[in-house]
């Protein structure tokens, strides 16, 4: 299996453009580039607690900027406590923009939720056909549940991820809070979401990924 100066703006939409939620504002990190990475998550990826330019998206185009890929564009559509049940619908709505790579970072409320595995697994089947139809390269996020979830469900829910990237052969990150999840100093109070320490190694995490498909 194959082992992603800063500028915050708003997403210029063309004449007839709907947003696809009421108070969604996608963010655009740096201008139109020849390549465009969408990142389809939830709070984790919009960077919930923390400022937009602290989240790891923003890191890591800071990073691809400094890589000299001053031709990349990446845009974060991420929506806090988003589930895999919105997926296909959101990315259709962003391939009107015609994005190059796809990061899927989607799960983890579900499993805090304790919501099916096997719909979960249709869901995000459903999305990575979508984006591999269109010719989209699709990075796979995974996603691991705290242990008082059970350790049957934790395993299965777990082992959706890891199953959809080698059915599809796609480039996979096994725990997208590798290094950060249960680290005090690396999480708000909450416990749950990074803070600006934990995102910059969510960022060095899913930077290695894309670098390789760029």
């Amino acid at each position: 299996m194959k082992k992603c100066v800063f500028l915050f703006l708003l997403l210029l939409l063309p004449v007839g453009m709907s947003l696809p939620w009421p108070g969604f504002v996608p963010q655009l990190f740096a201008g139109e580039g020849s390549v465009k990475i969408l990142i389809l998550g939830d709070s984790l990826s919009a960077g919930l607690g923390v400022e937009p330019q602290q989240a790891f998206p923003a890191l890591i185009r800071d990073r691809l900027k400094l890589k000299g890929f001053d031709n990349v564009s990446l845009i974060n559509g991420s929506i806090s406590g988003s589930t895999t049940a919105g997926a296909v619908s959101r990315l259709k709505w962003f391939l009107r923009i015609k994005p190059d790579i796809l990061v899927l970072a989607l799960g983890a409320n579900d499993g805090l939720r304790g919501l099916s595995t096997v719909q979960m697994t249709q869901n995000l089947d459903k999305t990575i056909v979508l984006a591999k139809e269109k010719r989209l390269r699709v990075i796979l996020a995974g996603m691991k549940l705290p242990p008082n979830y059970g350790p049957e469900y934790a395993k299965a829910f777990e082992a959706v991820f890891a199953s959809l990237a080698q059915k599809h052969d796609l480039p996979f990150i096994p725990f997208l809070l590798k290094d950060v999840a249960g680290i005090a100093s690396l999480n708000q109070a909450d416990g749950i979401h990074p803070n600006a320490k934990g995102h910059k190694i969510i960022a060095a995490t899913v930077f290695d990924c894309i670098l390789k498909q760029l």
